[in-house]
C-alpha cells in the first residue's frame, strides 16, 4: 500500500469505500487504465489546476454545439448569427467561473478560434438543422450490480433522430480512422449500452464529429457500427480491472509520451507520494 504525503492525509477519508461506491465513467476508466497516478491526483486527492486555453476553447465549442442541438429540439432560431450572443455570454461566463491564464494576446486568437469551430461546423455538418434530436447532453446510469460491478453512468452529446449517437469531438490533427475505432471504444461501448438502458432498443450506430483546429478548420465525421457482444465483454473486464485496481489502491504511474501534456507533471516529478 502507498503511504500518504502526511500534508494530504487529512484530504482522503478512506478514499477505496468512496470510490467503489461511485458510478463509473467512460473518462473515469480510461484516465485510470493510461495512468494510475494521474488517477490518483484527480480523484483521490482531488487536485485541481487552472484549465489551459486549449481546454477553455475545446469546453465552449462543445457548449455551442449544446445550445444548437437545444435550439433545434425546441424549434428555435440555430443559426450562426442566433448563437453569436450566446457565445460570447458564455465565453466571458466561463471565464469568471473558470480562469484560463492566458498570454499577451492570447485570449483574443483562442476566441477566434473556437467561434471559427462553431462556425465551420454549422456550415458543414450533415445533420440538417430541420432534423428534431431525440436526446441532447443525456445523463444515463445502468445498474450493474447483476454483474457485480459499480453503476455505469455518462453523459451522451447528442441522440440524432434515427437513433445515431453523435460524440463532439476537437482535435488538433486530423484523425485516423482505424485509431479513432480503436481509441473511442470503450467511451462508444458505454453510450450504447447506456442508451439500450434508456430506450430499450439498439442503438442505430455511432458519428464521431470531429473539428480538426487546423489553419482553415475542418470537419471529419466517423461511422461506427453498434456495440457487439465482445465489445460488452471487454468493457466488463475493464471495469472489473478497475476496481480490483482500486481496491489495491495500485496508484502506479505510468510514464510515456503523455506527461507532455499532464498538468500534473510536477506533482509526478516531485514526488508527491
Amino acid at each position: 500500500m502507498i503511504l500518504l504525503n502526511p500534508e494530504h492525509r487529512s484530504e482522503v477519508q478512506d478514499p477505496v469505500t468512496r470510490l467503489l461506491a461511485e458510478p463509473v465513467s467512460a473518462s473515469r476508466l480510461n484516465l485510470f487504465h493510461s495512468c494510475r497516478l494521474k488517477f490518483y491526483f484527480r480523484y483521490v486527492l482531488k487536485l485541481s489546476k487552472p484549465a489551459s486555453p486549449a481546454l477553455h476553447v475545446g469546453k465552449t465549442v462543445h457548449a455551442m454545439l449544446q445550445e444548437w442541438s437545444k435550439r433545434r429540439w425546441m424549434g428555435k432560431p440555430a443559426t450562426s448569427q442566433s448563437l453569436f450572443e450566446h457565445f460570447n455570454d458564455h465565453w466571458q461566463c466561463s471565464l469568471r467561473d473558470e480562469p484560463v491564464e492566458f498570454e499577451d494576446g492570447e485570449e483574443a486568437v483562442e476566441r477566434s478560434k473556437a467561434w471559427g469551430l462553431v462556425e465551420m461546423y454549422l456550415r458543414e455538418t450533415p445533420i440538417p438543422v430541420e432534423e428534431k434530436p431525440m436526446g441532447v447532453e443525456v445523463s444515463v446510469e445502468r445498474d450493474l450490480r447483476e454483474h457485480g460491478l459499480p453503476s455505469l453512468r455518462g453523459i451522451i452529446d447528442l441522440v440524432r433522430s434515427n437513433g445515431q449517437i453523435v460524440d463532439f469531438k476537437t482535435s488538433a490533427t486530423t484523425p485516423n480512422v482505424e485509431q479513432t475505432e480503436h481509441r473511442n471504444q470503450l467511451q462508444l461501448t458505454v453510450y450504447g449500452l447506456l442508451y439500450r438502458e434508456a430506450t430499450g432498443e439498439e442503438e442505430a450506430g455511432f458519428e464521431l464529429h470531429h473539428l480538426v483546429k487546423t489553419k482553415v478548420p475542418k470537419l471529419v465525421v466517423t461511422a461506427h457500427p453498434p456495440v457487439t457482444g465482445k465489445q460488452q465483454s471487454r468493457l466488463f473486464q475493464s471495469i472489473e480491472s478497475y476496481v480490483s485496481g482500486v481496491q489495491r489502491e495500485d496508484w502506479m504511474a505510468s510514464p510515456g509520451l503523455q506527461c507532455v501534456s499532464c498538468e500534473f507533471f510536477n506533482e509526478c516529478k516531485g514526488g508527491l507520494l
